[in-house]
């Protein structure tokens, strides 16, 4: 398994869940107020309600209510609807800069809201009631929901607990939610294990998905990788079936060559 982020990144993360509680606040409909109001009630941003490592390591919390919490983030797409999220370039650039712009730009308004709310409640809830929030979130939801909280996991105190989670997603037949958890997310570059992430790869050639939209792929790129490419596209010839057009990215001739590259 990758190496969990140390302090400073945590902090980044927990600067980046307050950058998108703030856009959120931005884009809220007059009309939804009234719901930002119960996010804030439901995650303990209204309560003002720290997240200390003390905290977080108990069992349980006495101020959170799942059922409120649950109603919260199902009402997400009808108080906010699937309008798509267009960021002003400030905000781009703070999100880039905490690596995590991928995960809300050119997304729909709903799903920046379920994905502030998790990344809020993780800076307060306990460890383990956390990882029984989002397991139930993921259960229990649909398939936008679902996505929300794939994408919010690079945004989530220690997000390496959420690894068995996020693998289990890639089983996944449905496209998009795949998709939440391996295009545009730094979270299966930082936390997959080889043999995880590997698997990972070889189902976005599979399924279609162009090699380019998973992040961290050139740093993760190894032999192992490089040999199972093969394998896959030895496979596809002996079926008479068609090689993805971008397998070469997984090659380490590919990355040999762009490292000796000569700029122009």
């Amino acid at each position: 398994m990758r190496q969990a982020p140390g302090p400073a990144g945590m902090a980044t993360m927990q600067d980046a869940s307050l950058l998108l509680f703030g856009i959120l606040s931005r884009r809220i409909p007059p009309a939804a107020r009234s719901w930002l109001e119960r996010v804030e009630r439901a995650t303990g941003i209204g309560a003002g309600l720290g997240g200390t490592p003390d905290a977080r390591e108990s069992e349980s919390s006495t101020w959170f209510d799942l059922d409120r919490f649950l109603a919260t983030f199902t009402a997400a797409v009808r108080v906010l609807g699937r309008a798509q999220l267009g960021l002003h370039p400030d905000e781009r650039d703070a999100l880039e800069a905490a690596g995590v712009a991928g995960v809300v730009d050119g997304r729909a308004l709903d799903e920046l809201g379920r994905v502030t709310m998790l990344a809020q409640v993780s800076r307060r809830l306990p460890a383990p009631e956390l990882e029984s929030l989002l397991r139930v979130c993921y259960e229990q939801g649909d398939g936008r929901e679902r996505q929300a909280l794939l994408r919010a996991l690079p945004l989530l105190t220690e997000a390496e607990r959420f690894v068995p989670l996020a693998v289990e997603a890639c089983r996944t037949n449905e496209l998009p939610i795949f998709e939440a958890i391996a295009c545009e997310n730094p979270y299966p570059a930082a936390y997959f294990p080889d043999l995880n992430f590997n698997q990972m790869v070889l189902k976005a050639m599979f399924m279609g998905v162009a090699l380019a939209r998973i992040v961290g792929l050139d740093r993760r790129r190894s032999g192992e990788l490089a040999r199972m490419a093969e394998d896959f596209a030895s496979e596809r010839r002996a079926a008479g079936r068609g090689i993805p057009v971008d397998i070469g990215l997984l090659s380490l001739d590919h990355e040999r060559e762009r490292a000796t590259r000569i700029p122009e």
